[in-house]
């Protein structure tokens, strides 16, 4: 019982960590497929502006 524990606090943490790390890299995964979506909307609609630099002035 002893080493169960030692071992508790520590699997604990790291759980928590685990499931802090998957829930940011899912948010990012959402964000960038958001994101790609939006572009490519953006991108099927003729006559809009670019996000891209335009001609220099002269």
């Amino acid at each position: 019982m002893e080493y169960v524990a030692v071992i508790l606090p520590s699997l604990v943490v790291g759980l928590i960590f685990w499931f802090a790390m998957k829930a940011i890299f899912n948010a990012d995964k959402a964000e960038r497929q958001a994101e790609a979506r939006a572009q490519a909307e953006a991108d099927s609609q003729p006559g809009q502006p670019t996000d891209g630099p335009g001609p220099e002035p002269k």
